[in-house]
C-alpha cells in the first residue's frame, strides 16, 4: 500500500498537525506501508528540514519519504504550485492520499487535484469544522466553503476526526461523507532530565511546577489561566509557572501575553521559554507536576496526551475533546471555561500531592494503552484498506 500524507508544514513549531504526520509516518512504515509526505518549506521548517536538503526531490527519513516544495507564489499561506504539479504527475503511483487541514490553500488545492486524478483522499479538518472556529473570519469561510471546501468534503473518501466529540459537533455543509474517528498518538518521553531543568530554570525543589506547553493562541484559554494563577498567589499557594510555546502566525498576541505576565503578580513566579523541542521539551515534561490547558475548543489536544504519557496529571477544560477520557480514567481534573472554576481545580490539585501522583499514574497508563502510535497505525491501516476495498 502506497500512501501520500499531504500537509502545509511539518515544522514542529506549528504543533499538533506536524507532530501527527511525523508520528504516524514511521508507525505506518513499521507495519509495511510505503509513505511519502508532501509539504512546503514554509516559515519555521528550519527545525525539520536541513539547510542542504534539495527541494522537489524525495529524501529518506526513518523509512519514509519527505518531499519539500518551495512556497510560491503565496508563501504566507504555505502554498506551492510545484507541489500541485508534482501531485498531478505522480498521483497514479499511490493508492490513497491523507490530507491534513481545511481552509488551507495547499490542502484545498491538493484535494481538487486528487479528484481530478481519481486518487481517493481522506480529509483531516484539524478542528476547523468546529462551530467556534468557523466563527473566525466567518464571511470569508462561508465563501470558501461555497467555492471550494463543500465539494472537497463531499468528494472525500472519509473525514478523519480525532475524537468522538469533534465528529459530533463538526459542520458537514451537506456532505454525507463517512466519518473516521481515530485519535492522535504520542511517543513516551525520555527520562532523567528532571533535576537538571529545575536547576537550569531556577525553580525551587519544593514548589510544584505548573506547565502550559502549547501554541500561544487566544483559543488556548490563557485569558482564564493567568488570572486564575494570580488568584492562587493571592491565596498564598506556592507554585512555579512555565509558559512554553510560541505563535509565528500571531506574534502580537504572544507579546501581549508576555507583557501581561511581566506586569502581574506572576512575574517572579513564571518562566517563559518560547518554543521548546527535543531535550528541553522532554525535561519540562519530566519535571512538571501539573499540566494545564483550559482551551475554548480543541479537536483533540495532543499536548494533553503528551503530558499524560509522561505521567503528569492534567487540568483541562471540557472543550478539550478528550476531556471525557481524562475524566473517566481519573487522569486529571476537568472544568468549564471559567476563571473561578479553573482556580478551584488548580487549588485542589496543588494542595494534594498524593492525588496528583495517583492521577499522574492513571494518565500514563491510559495514554500508553490508547495513544500509542503502533496501535493507531494499525487502526489507520484498517481504515485505509476498507476505503480502498469500497
Amino acid at each position: 500500500m502506497r500512501i501520500l500524507q499531504i500537509v502545509p508544514s511539518i515544522s514542529l513549531i506549528y504543533g499538533g498537525p506536524s507532530q501527527m504526520v511525523l508520528g504516524l509516518a514511521p508507525a505506518l512504515v513499521k507495519e509495511g506501508v510505503k509513505v511519502t509526505i508532501l509539504t512546503t518549506d514554509s516559515n519555521g521548517d528550519i527545525d525539520q528540514k536541513p539547510l542542504d536538503v534539495p527541494l522537489n526531490r524525495p529524501i529518506q527519513q526513518d523509512g519514509y519519504e519527505i518531499i519539500y516544495f518551495r512556497c510560491a507564489p503565496f508563501r504566507r499561506y504555505k502554498f506551492s504550485l510545484d507541489l500541485l504539479k508534482w501531485l498531478k504527475n505522480h498521483a497514479g503511483e499511490f493508492d490513497l492520499a491523507h490530507i491534513h487541514a481545511l481552509f488551507s490553500p495547499i490542502s484545498s488545492a491538493a484535494a481538487i487535484a486528487c479528484r481530478q486524478q481519481n486518487l481517493p483522499y481522506i480529509l483531516r479538518p484539524l478542528g476547523t469544522l468546529d462551530p467556534a472556529d468557523l466563527r473566525k473570519k466567518q464571511q470569508l469561510k462561508k465563501l470558501y466553503v461555497e467555492l471550494i471546501e463543500r465539494r472537497n468534503l463531499a468528494g472525500a473518501a472519509a473525514i478523519h476526526f480525532t475524537s468522538d466529540q469533534e465528529a459530533k459537533i463538526s459542520a458537514r455543509f451537506g456532505a454525507n461523507t463517512r466519518d473516521l474517528v481515530i485519535p492522535l498518538g504520542v511517543k513516551p518521553t525520555p527520562k532523567n532530565y528532571q533535576s537538571a531543568i529545575r536547576s537550569q530554570l531556577g525553580i525551587p525543589e519544593g514548589e510544584p511546577l505548573v506547565l502550559f506547553m502549547s501554541r500561544i493562541d487566544p483559543k488556548k484559554g490563557l485569558n482564564l489561566l493567568i488570572p486564575a494563577l494570580e488568584k492562587l498567589l493571592v491565596d498564598n499557594c506556592k507554585f512555579h509557572f512555565v509558559l512554553a510555546g510560541t505563535n509565528p502566525q500571531d506574534p502580537d498576541y504572544e507579546q501581549k501575553i508576555k507583557s501581561q505576565i511581566e506586569n502581574s503578580l506572576l512575574r517572579s513566579h513564571t518562566t517563559i521559554t518560547g518554543f521548546v523541542s527535543g531535550e528541553l521539551k522532554a525535561s519540562l515534561l519530566q519535571a512538571a507536576d501539573l499540566f494545564v490547558l483550559p482551551s475554548y475548543y480543541e479537536n483533540f489536544g495532543i499536548a494533553v496526551a503528551e503530558a499524560m504519557v509522561a505521567g503528569i496529571p492534567v487540568v483541562i477544560s471540557d472543550q478539550v475533546h478528550i476531556w471525557q477520557q481524562v475524566s473517566d480514567s481519573e487522569s486529571g481534573w476537568v472544568g468549564t471555561t471559567d476563571v473561578s472554576a479553573l482556580f478551584e481545580l488548580l487549588q485542589q490539585a496543588l494542595q494534594n500531592p498524593q492525588e496528583r501522583q495517583r492521577r499522574g499514574l492513571n494518565a500514563q497508563k491510559y495514554a500508553l494503552e490508547h495513544f500509542s502510535w503502533d496501535a493507531i497505525a494499525r487502526q489507520m491501516i484498517q481504515a485505509y484498506q476498507q476505503i480502498l476495498t469500497n
